[in-house]
């Protein structure tokens, strides 16, 4: 599996991105132990931390917070882990207050972690020290520091070129070890891709099936997927006819654990592959960059991450995801002739236009909206960029 990050760039006039692969481990019984001590560790250093820098706040005023350092004097255990792995918890707390302070609104205040709630995981950079590293592939799994070379599975390998900064190794619920491995890689910046019309497709959320498109098309999520989620739906009333604690009920809960990470795959490898068609078929993109999170009726279909799956996938091939405002009346207006009409049951999925007499499919002529509206809401912003 593999996935790009946000960032790109420049180096010496050379692009560059960050490609993530993602490998499932296969540790050893002391390996295994010592990637729980280090989930512990950094669970342990980061409240600590937090703890500290509250109190230091209280009797001060202001924001400190101290280093790992600070804490294997009187926690001895903390030296039996990577440090790498204690240093990046000190990085991530220091960059959820900076984002804290930056945007209280939008970025919470950090939270104490707990073993049963917060996900198991630590991260390690890569340090390179002329022709050597501290973390590094070999021919059957990655080479981390304290634990050796632990045994991994690759569904693919990292081209020429590409340079390995830090690692996340995390457990699922499952009890599954996986390895999220980040490169830098050299990349030739894409020419960008002008819009036309005829290459751009409007895309509107649609419940019912996942998104409706401006010609008409539809993506309705698999038949397979459908029926993990109903088996899902049995299993769930089965263990709640069981005694909480016996064997059976471990048993069945390990069932159903598996059971939901098989969906999230399901679910993940058909976001990836029609973020994928789309991207290579279509010059831009146009959708509404609609909160779901409010719609409790709105099904965990992952639209989403499907949004942020299309824009990477087309921003590296030069072209645009455009995000039409939410006020924009895409739903009421008709696509024919423009008039707004005023606001009607969303339970009828067929209307006629008063003015012009069109016949109009609702979310077919809402997604026309959405392209009509990204394309000129596009050419406002080169003529204010070739203005500036």
């Amino acid at each position: 599996m593999a996935r790009t990050a946000k960032k790109s760039g420049t180096v010496n006039g050379r692009g560059f991105q960050y490609t993530t692969l993602k490998v499932r481990l296969y540790p050893s019984e002391a390996q295994a132990e010592l990637f729980e001590k280090t989930f512990g560790c950094c669970r342990y250093i980061w409240n600590q931390m937090l703890s500290d820098q509250q109190r230091f706040y209280v009797e001060t005023g202001s924001h400190f917070i101290p280093t790992p350092a600070k804490y294997k004097k009187n926690a001895p255990f903390l030296k039996e882990v990577d440090n790498q792995a204690l240093i990046q918890e000190h990085n991530k707390l220091s960059q959820a207050f900076r984002v804290f302070f930056k945007n209280p609104e939008t970025f919470g205040y950090p939270n104490f972690k707990r073993k049963k709630s917060d996900r198991d995981s630590f991260t390690a950079c890569n340090q390179v020290f002329g022709a050597s590293s501290t973390i590094y592939l070999t021919q059957n799994g990655i080479r981390m520091t304290k634990a050796g070379v632990v045994r991994a599975k690759f569904s693919r390998r990292p081209r020429s070129g590409w340079k390995l900064k830090r690692i996340t190794v995390d457990k699922t619920r499952t009890g599954k070890f996986f390895c999220s491995i980040l490169f830098e890689c050299p990349v030739k910046p894409p020419q960008t891709v002008v819009p036309a019309p005829e290459k751009t497709l409007g895309l509107k959320y649609s419940v019912s099936h996942f998104y409706v498109a401006d010609d008409g098309g539809r993506a309705d999520p698999p038949q397979w997927l459908r029926q993990s989620q109903e088996k899902l739906t049995r299993m769930q009333r089965k263990i709640s006819r069981m005694q909480v604690g016996s064997r059976n009920y471990e048993a069945a809960v390990q069932k159903y654990r598996l059971l939901h990470e098989h969906i999230a795959n399901q679910r993940k490898d058909f976001l990836h592959k029609e973020s994928r068609r789309i991207a290579n078929a279509w010059d831009a993109v146009c959708m509404r960059p609609d909160a779901l999170k409010p719609l409790r009726f709105v099904p965990a279909a992952g639209y989403g991450m499907f949004r942020e799956l299309l824009r990477y996938k087309l921003e590296r091939q030069g072209k645009a995801l455009i995000l039409v405002k939410n006020y924009a009346p895409t739903t009421r207006t008709c696509s024919a002739c423009g008039t707004v009409r005023e606001a009607v049951s969303y339970k009828r999925t067929v209307w006629t236009c008063p003015t012009c007499g069109a016949v109009h499919q609702r979310e077919v002529n809402a997604a026309r909206n959405i392209k009509s509206e990204g394309l000129a809401q596009f050419s406002r912003m080169q003529e204010l960029r070739g203005a500036a």
